[in-house]
């Protein structure tokens, strides 16, 4: 409960709502349910104080109950509040609370059952186990047969991920591209296929405990998750014997099993139906029915995304119940937002995310009629009369082509969605193109690193839009033609005439950084070649620090070899401090932080429910502090 608990302030972004709350921002949001709107900040505050009090509640097992209650309804109230947050894992704590404000998990080393004597060391029902056990096994094998998918099979999915230093030791023996085939798509495809299994089985919990452990500390790592590798740990000692607790226990020194839970058999008890005492009682018929029916519930509700049509988008959904975790990976080339005054005719461009901090609506039909909805409403202030809100957003899935995921010619505000029909307005995915993506690759790996290369396919009719940054040169390569050398800071327009799909791509050179790279690679060469004896020229007093000489008194320091001095510093630096240690004290510093600015804000919040808000100018200074790191 506490691991939930403590996760809460990452996972509903109550950092981001101080300095709206100050300065006094519209903002868009996108609730699942219309009705639903934040508090005032400082009763968001008192509202996530009682939630960490009910998630302690619920750790210690003190008034267990009410703890459930005062954890749950707070939690599904954020958590509904915001489906740009939603996660899988934010969904599981949901469901976890909602479990354990019906089961019986205060039986054992609980505070209820130092005043309670019936509920001291009393048996728990199996149907509490199964169900626990049920959902943790459903979240493994759901996002097992969820990366069957052919993009996930095919190493599409996270395509890079191979790179990250936790692979390394497989890339002594694998190349980077077996690496993410066999160890990163398949070892996580057969774990999670097979997990569940494994832990229920005597005889191979053991290693199903190591590889499952191992598997979270590694997705810790890869992915800002919060505390959900954490809590999947936890919740390894729910497929154990349930008597593994007291063993545990009875190995202690004698004098600590005084202030630890009884090692005793359990007592006897009014929930559980044991030989000899009669026949089943309706309350435990309906627990049993209760537990069926859940479970059932919970295997279909991941593929009832033909019932809720209006959330699907190139994917089923929204991301966060259907246990599809890391199945698709988006990269986002060009996002637009046109505005068109319905009274005058004129028209103008907002900046993508403008009145929100989220992205997460670029990528959902729903979010994208929200957004258009909440704009509608905030630009008449701004003097834009009854507005007009075009979205263009470009959007490549698991290494795709980038392709349109809208109809940039539909005016949104008005554009109909409902949740129960597919919505009119949203453009196919070209499936069609998905075996090029071998062949892209092949193409990006022959390019350097100064280089960068973007694929794009327009159905018939579009417009696609691209423009080539200051700083360099671009050019556009098609199936039958080539593109000349385009200017920098212009934008140009491609149309598709054909029935069929085009495609092309645009090679972009950043010239500013190669002839910064070529530079400091001839001061690289003409430091090994002073040293070596074979420069007989003598360096210019400007050139002198290349060497570890002192700068001659009234000459000006290069800022090329300033430059190059401070990477080489760098280099070093974090070859001397690169390891464990390091990551560790980085991890506890980041958590440290977050957890400080936390509590202070809290604290905050209660003062000014309590006594009143300061000046403003007091106030700022307070979250100030608090933000300090």
């Amino acid at each position: 409960g506490l691991l939930m608990a403590l996760d809460v302030p990452q996972e509903r972004g109550l950092g981001h709502l101080d300095q709206r709350y100050l300065d006094g921002l519209e903002v868009c949001r996108f609730p699942l349910l219309p009705f639903l709107a934040p508090l005032p900040l400082d009763w968001m505050y008192l509202l996530y104080t009682v939630m960490f009090l009910g998630a302690l509640g619920i750790m210690l097992g003190c008034c267990y109950r009410l703890s459930c209650v005062a954890f749950l309804c707070p939690y599904w109230y954020l958590l509904l509040l915001d489906k740009t947050s939603w996660n899988n894992h934010s969904y599981l704590y949901g469901l976890l609370g909602f479990q354990l404000a019906l089961l019986g998990a205060d039986r054992y080393g609980s505070v209820d059952g130092l005043f309670r004597p019936q509920k001291r060391n009393a048996h728990v029902p199996l149907w509490n186990y199964t169900l626990l056990r049920a959902q943790v096994f459903i979240v493994y094998f759901i996002a097992g047969l969820k990366k069957l998918d052919a993009d996930w099979v095919g190493g599409f999915s996270m395509g890079t991920l191979a790179r990250h230093w936790l692979f390394a030791p497989f890339r002594l023996v694998l190349s980077e591209e077996l690496t993410s085939r066999l160890v990163v798509h398949g070892g996580g495809l057969v774990l999670d296929l097979s997990a569940g299994f494994l832990l229920f089985f005597d005889a191979t919990r053991p290693l199903a405990l190591v590889f499952v452990t191992y598997f979270h500390c590694m997705n810790s790592q890869l992915f800002s998750i919060g505390m959900f590798s954490y809590t999947m740990r936890a919740t390894n000692g729910l497929f154990c014997r349930p008597e593994w607790p007291r063993g545990l226990v009875a190995r202690c020194p004698p004098r600590l099993q005084a202030w630890l839970p009884s090692t005793k058999p359990p007592q006897p008890s009014p929930d559980c139906l044991s030989r000899g005492r009669g026949g089943l009682r309706p309350r435990q018929h309906l627990a049993a029915a209760f537990t069926i029916l859940y479970v059932l519930e919970q295997l279909f509700l991941p593929y009832s995304h033909f019932i809720t049509q209006g959330y699907n988008n190139w994917t089923n959904g929204l991301y966060g119940y259907s246990w599809d975790m890391m199945v698709h990976s988006r990269f986002h080339q060009h996002v637009k937002i046109t505005y068109r005054d319905g009274l005058t005719g004129e028209v103008g461009y907002l900046k993508p995310g403008a009145f929100t901090q989220s992205r997460r609506w670029r990528d959902h039909a729903d979010m994208l009629k929200q957004y258009s909805a909440c704009l509608s409403r905030l630009l008449p202030r701004y003097n834009v009369s009854q507005p007009q809100i075009y979205f263009d957003v470009w959007v490549s899935i698991n290494e795709r082509f980038q392709q349109r995921l809208v109809d940039p010619r539909v005016d949104l505000v008005r554009a109909p969605w409902s949740p129960w029909t597919p919505t009119p307005w949203l453009l196919p995915l070209l499936v069609d193109l998905s075996p090029w993506r071998q062949r892209l690759q092949e193409l990006e790996a022959q390019l350097d690193g100064h280089t960068d290369t973007v694929f794009i396919a327009g159905g018939s009719g579009d417009a696609g839009e691209a423009g080539v940054p200051p700083g360099g040169f671009g050019g556009a390569r098609g199936a039958d033609a080539l593109f000349p050398q385009l200017p920098a800071g212009q934008y140009h327009k491609v149309h598709t005439v054909s029935p069929e799909p085009s495609c092309y791509m645009y090679l972009y050179v950043n010239t500013t950084a190669l002839e910064l790279e070529q530079n400091l690679t001839r001061l690289q060469e003409l430091r090994e070649r002073v040293r070596n004896g074979t420069e007989q020229a003598p360096l210019p007093p400007e050139l002198r620090p290349l060497l570890g000489e002192p700068l001659p008194a009234g000459a000006p320091l290069d800022p090329l070899v300033s430059l190059f001095l401070r990477r080489e510093q760098r280099q070093q630096q974090k070859e001397r401090q690169a390891g464990l240690a390091q990551r560790l004290r980085r991890f506890l510093r980041r958590k440290f932080f977050l957890f400080r600015r936390s509590a202070l804000m809290t604290l905050i919040a209660l003062r000014n429910l309590a006594l009143g808000r300061p000046a403003p100018e007091r106030l700022a200074q307070e979250v100030a502090f608090a933000s300090w790191r």
